[in-house]
């Protein structure tokens, strides 16, 4: 045999690696409307730039028949591309090879390309489609969960970590997502659970399919395990290539900063957006708009604990991290699932050198027996930790409200905030002018011929001497009272006088935020 037969017996394995298992089952594939793991690669790629990996890994389980079993590429395809010409790793299991379930060889192959996505600094983007584990290789295939699994934990904060949820994903093969950075799901096709409805009725008697269990609309809304969801595949790709775009490659670099052709920073829009009336509600992505660059705000999470509205977006082509209380949902206050929403993200600017703003216009904490037997005080703990602990510019811009212990909480100056902007109609104080009013003055109100009318005098009284930006102001915990129009341009300014920012935290080992 010539090297030219050589040569053409490598295409012909290729072909055969490539067609993964078989027409048959990626028709299947097909019909269930999912595309296979290559079409996927191709779609979040920039065309030509896949390299493949270890396309010639096979399994070596005898038992069960395993022996007379071939699994062309070992169930998954592994390698290296580009997006927005930037250099990213992946996996994508194939499902139409076992089902895409992970054994010994399947787990080596991504562990392998995990280990070179972190040794060159790249972004890591897992395509999930799996039956869970190789039962026919028992143990084995438990330990190359942990191998993944490590690799998540020991990279977490080291190189953005991607997890596209395009299929099942069960039983242990869920704790991969839940450790990395960001959870994408499709409508009706991707499902995510420890254990799966037939398991739930066996054992507790309950009913549920297994969209209602773990679909995409339920980890988006309810849980909060997932971070962005699509109609389609073709959807959902595209905003992992829209994600990346903000990214930057690994913790030793900066995001990538765009040239913005804005000229008129200046936005008089302002003034109407947020009602003077310190309890109607507006929408603060009203505020968002106005201040970031056109177009450039991506939302995360957002059907999740709607009471705050988090994101990735730019100002003057800088990439920022935004944290904004949001008035129309529970008049913006914080609870147990908004302080882990915001906490979370919080730590993940810090991780990566992104820049944090925070819009506030708190209340407080959301009383309650629920969320106090819940846990809102160590999950409200859980925000003043992530902003103290990190050491990116961190700018907050009081709109309205800055109340009790969500006011420290939300980035103030005391915990760390490096400047604090405060719009003119601000009421910062321990309590709204109508509570304290009521505490302060109980008595001479219950006394007063017209207690209607001292109650109002009284709140009117303590809003002039404490409800104020200025006392605040004066005590330097606010660096400026700023015209509301001008807030793009303050920003702007912080932002490129904070582009070097140097800061660090005492020697040690981690810290424990409390969990």
């Amino acid at each position: 045999m010539d090297i030219y037969e050589k040569i053409s017996e490598l295409y012909d394995r290729k072909r055969e690696i490539e067609l993964g298992g078989g027409d048959e089952r990626i028709e299947r594939q097909h019909a269930k409307g999912k595309l296979t793991a290559r079409e996927r690669i191709d779609l979040l790629v920039d065309q030509g730039t896949f390299v493949e990996l270890n396309p010639f890994i096979e399994h070596r389980t005898v038992d069960f028949g395993m022996d007379k079993q071939k699994g062309p590429g070992e169930g998954v395809v592994t390698g290296y591309g580009k997006v927005n010409g930037r250099s990213i790793y992946l996996f994508s299991q194939d499902f139409t090879v076992f089902g895409g379930a992970l054994g010994e060889m399947h787990a080596m192959k991504i562990a392998n390309v995990m280990d070179l996505a972190a040794k060159n600094g790249a972004p890591f983007i897992g395509l999930n489609d799996s039956g869970g584990a190789r039962i026919q290789e028992g143990v084995v295939s438990l330990d190359g969960y942990g191998q993944i699994f490590y690799r998540n934990s020991i990279y977490s904060g080291v190189i953005p970590q991607i997890s596209v949820i395009l299929g099942p994903c069960a039983g242990g093969a869920v704790y991969s997502p839940a450790i990395t950075d960001f959870v994408f799901m499709v409508d009706e096709s991707s499902q995510m659970f420890i254990t799966g409805p037939k398991v739930i009725e066996t054992v507790t008697g309950e009913k549920i399919s297994a969209e209602d269990l773990g679909g995409s609309k339920v980890h988006n809304a309810i849980s909060g395990n997932a971070h962005f969801r699509a109609k389609t595949e073709q959807e959902i790709l595209q905003q992992v290539r829209d994600l990346l775009s903000y990214l930057p490659q690994n913790n030793d670099e900066k995001p990538p900063r765009l040239e913005a052709d804005m000229k008129d920073d200046y936005r008089p829009e302002l003034t109407e957006v947020i009602p003077f009336d310190a309890i109607r509600p507006y929408d603060i992505r009203k505020v968002i708009e106005q201040v970031v660059d056109q177009d450039s705000f991506m939302e995360v999470q957002k059907e999740f604990a709607r009471n705050v509205v988090i994101g990735l977006a730019r100002i003057k082509g800088e990439v920022v991290g935004l944290v904004c209380n949001q008035p129309k949902v529970m008049a913006g206050g914080l609870d147990i699932d908004s302080s882990d929403k915001a906490a979370r993200f919080i730590r993940f600017c810090d991780s990566f050198n992104i820049p944090i703003i925070t819009f506030e216009d708190v209340t407080g904490f959301f009383p309650g027996i629920k969320q106090e037997h819940g846990g809102i005080i160590r999950h409200g703990a859980k925000i003043l930790y992530a902003y103290s602990e990190a050491t990116v510019p961190k700018m907050t811009v009081i709109l309205r409200k800055a109340y009790g212990g969500a006011y420290v909480a939300l980035n103030s100056k005391s915990i760390g905030a490096d400047l604090v902007f405060s719009w003119p109609n601000a009421e910062i104080a321990v309590m709204g002018p109508q509570g304290a009013a009521n505490v302060i003055f109980s008595r001479e109100i219950a006394q007063s011929d017209n207690p209607e009318q001292t109650r109002a005098t009284k709140i009117e009284e303590y809003r002039e001497k404490f409800a104020n930006p200025y006392v605040a102001a004066a005590r330097g915990m606010v660096d400026d009272v700023i015209d509301p129009r001008e807030t793009r341009i303050k920003l702007i300014q912080a932002l490129d006088m904070m582009r070097n920012k140097k800061e660090s935290r005492p020697a040690k080992k981690h810290g424990n935020i409390p969990l």
